[in-house]
């Protein structure tokens, strides 16, 4: 009996030595689905950050909530991917995040950024950051986790900012760091064998949001077209939509989560496209480490099920 209750004093001092260990880790707040996913993983074990943008909200238009400020006035580190992405953001992380690390991940080194394409056969994305803020063609395109290459970079600067605000979990976040990035290099491994026969079909996007993942994977995107999915479009937006798809000989158009099928049904009738989702912020996705894996193969499925069709 005395062995028992020894035991279970044991454990208990166990339990309070592990629930003092996980409050000692450090808040962090996260902008947005993906770049959460890779702070979760790597303080997997540690502790979990907070998102700011959940649910299927969108960074482009999302407004601040009561219980995102506090997250941010208690963080100790924010992480978001600067104010081209989030522009709703900036502002309230200079008046908030008095007692925070901002951390910008596009301005992470050695990460691989490519400019906004717009003319010719891409069209301007109208809720995109840089229509509203000013940015001109020179701003660059922020979906930059499409390349895993980069979620490895982003993965490394996110275990670096961890380590320097909570050397006590050290080993833990950069363990966690090593397992994330074998996971993606396997995943790159993975949907570039998927990928590989598809490199020669062509495919237009409502959202010209995939540049980073088209150009790992040797993709072809021939387009894109700008349609709101709150409004349909008139006769004569739909002629020219239409005579773009077979302009372009797309074999499939890509609309996101927030589009209706029945808007996409209009927008591809008389064509010979088929119908696919992309999406690339995993909108419908349930948040945690394992949302970027998930988000990635359902890009790689999605284009291989359409793409694929005879």
């Amino acid at each position: 009996m005395r062995y028992l209750a020894g035991t279970f004093l044991s454990l208990a001092l166990l339990v309070s030595g592990l629930s003092a260990k996980a409050q000692e880790a450090p808040v962090v707040a996260v902008s947005i689905k993906p770049l959460h996913s890779l702070v979760s993983a790597v303080m997997l074990g540690v502790g979990e950050p907070k998102l700011i943008v959940d649910g299927a909200a969108s960074a482009h238009t999302y407004s601040l909530k009561p219980s995102n400020a506090s997250d941010i006035q208690a963080a100790r580190l924010v992480f978001w991917m600067g104010p081209e992405m989030e522009h709703f953001l900036a502002d309230p992380l200079q008046s908030l995040a008095s007692n925070a690390k901002v951390v910008a991940m596009e301005d992470v080194p050695n990460l691989n950024r490519l400019p906004l394409r717009e003319g010719g056969a891409f069209e301007a994305d109208a809720d995109e950051a840089h229509a509203e803020t000013g940015h001109d063609h020179g701003a660059h395109d922020m979906h930059v986790w499409l390349d895993p290459q980069n979620a490895v970079v982003m993965a490394e600067a996110i275990r670096d900012q961890l380590v320097a605000a909570d050397p006590a979990h050290q080993t833990q976040y950069i363990a966690n760091t090593k397992a994330l990035e074998a996971n993606i290099r396997a995943l790159d491994t993975e949907l570039a064998a998927t990928l590989d026969p598809l490199k020669d079909k062509p495919f237009i996007v409502f959202h010209d949001a995939y540049q980073y993942f088209e150009k790992r994977y040797g993709l072809r995107v021939a387009g894109s077209i700008t349609v709101s999915p709150e409004t349909a479009p008139g006769a004569e937006r739909l002629s020219e939509i239409h005579a773009k798809i077979a302009g372009l000989g797309a074999a499939c158009v890509f609309a996101e989560p927030q589009f209706e099928p029945k808007l996409l049904t209009v927008v591809l009738e008389g064509t010979d496209a088929r119908s696919g989702t992309l999406d690339p912020e995993g909108a419908t996705l349930a948040v945690g480490p394992e949302l970027y894996f998930q988000l990635m193969r359902a890009l790689g499925t999605s284009l291989r099920d359409c793409l694929s069709q005879k």
